[in-house]
């Protein structure tokens, strides 16, 4: 089976901007002894920070625009019953770190599975945020799980959305820390950004993130050296929805279908901006693909069902937010 070249030929280098150098030494690899060691020192003082975030995160959900991400999802779907939050399934991935790692052995990105089955991968960036509980009770109502690209920074102040992600059955990826351009980054900083985001996960008792998405679709030949080291499988997308421009439902929903097809990983945000538009989309996003025939599962789900096919070119650049 054809393999990856991880030195990435043909790279564009006018895309490279000069950086400071770094001053401090870049980060050993999730899991090792010093990164674990790291880890426990966060953790042992993060008592405190999760009561803040606690209190903040009430703030918010009793703020007028929280409510208002609520109101655009009818009442039942936001309902606190614990039997409304469980997500039954056909099939689960019983590793997805296996799914993850067997297509890591070929190729170091996936855009779309192969298009052998009839499997949708709905994906979610920028979050977690205010609109994150409105996305989350639609997907809860109609039993969907989804993979979730989140920025470090975010889980400061909503890591409830992210407990409540992984108690569903939910994916969680790297989407860095602060959600910079990557490609003008110097391999440390860009270390730092992803390895960040993977200590916040993991703060919040989420399993550590095995994907990886590029904020504004920004990558170079760094990047994916230091995804190589990190063990990140990086998820691009076959479908946008363009929803954080807000273009409106109707706009949303035709986008997303228009590019449905088996294999199809949609691009969605829950966070970034306003995300009305977005919750009240996806219920007909969800409909109309299983009317379709469509199964909506998440990112590793798609990788063991219908796993890419080797050999595929990198794109030097995709766009979206």
């Amino acid at each position: 089976m054809p393999r990856w070249n991880w030195d990435f030929d043909g790279e564009q280098r006018s895309r490279r901007r000069p950086t400071a150098p770094a001053t401090r030494a870049a980060l050993p690899a999730p899991g090792t002894p010093a990164d674990r060691a790291r880890i426990r020192r966060r953790r042992a003082g993060a008592g405190l920070g999760l009561l803040l975030v606690v209190v903040i995160a009430l703030v918010i959900a009793l703020a007028p625009g929280a409510h208002h991400a609520h109101a655009a999802t009818p009442a039942k779907l936001a309902s606190a019953n614990p039997a409304t939050r469980a997500k039954p399934r056909d099939v689960d991935v019983p590793n997805p770190a296996a799914a993850v790692k067997a297509v890591l052995a070929y190729t170091p990105f996936v855009k779309a599975g192969a298009g052998r089955g009839r499997d949708i991968a709905l994906t979610f960036d920028d979050g977690p945020g205010p609109y994150t509980p409105g996305v989350l009770s639609v997907l809860e109502h109609y039993h969907v799980r989804a993979t979730f690209f989140e920025v470090g920074a975010m889980l400061r102040y909503f890591s409830a959305s992210t407990v409540r992600e992984v108690r569903d059955g939910d994916v969680i990826g790297d989407h860095t820390e602060t959600h910079p351009f990557l490609a003008t980054l110097s391999r440390h900083d860009q270390r730092e950004q992803l390895f960040e985001q993977i200590a916040r996960v993991e703060l919040a008792d989420g399993p550590r993130p095995l994907l990886f998405r590029p904020p504004y679709g920004s990558y170079n030949a760094t990047t994916m050296r230091e995804l190589r080291s990190l063990h990140l499988l990086m998820v691009l997308w076959s479908v946008d929805s363009e929803d954080y421009l807000q273009p409106g439902v109707a706009t949303i929903v035709q986008r997303a279908l228009a590019g449905a097809h088996p294999g199809a990983i949609v691009l969605m945000h829950d966070a970034g901006g306003t995300r009305t538009q977005t919750i009240e989309a996806l219920p007909i996003i969800i409909r109309e693909l299983r009317a379709r025939g469509f199964h909506l599962v998440t990112v590793p789900q798609l990788l063991q069902d219908d796993p890419p096919p080797a050999g595929q070119p990198l794109p030097s650049s995709l766009s979206g937010d």
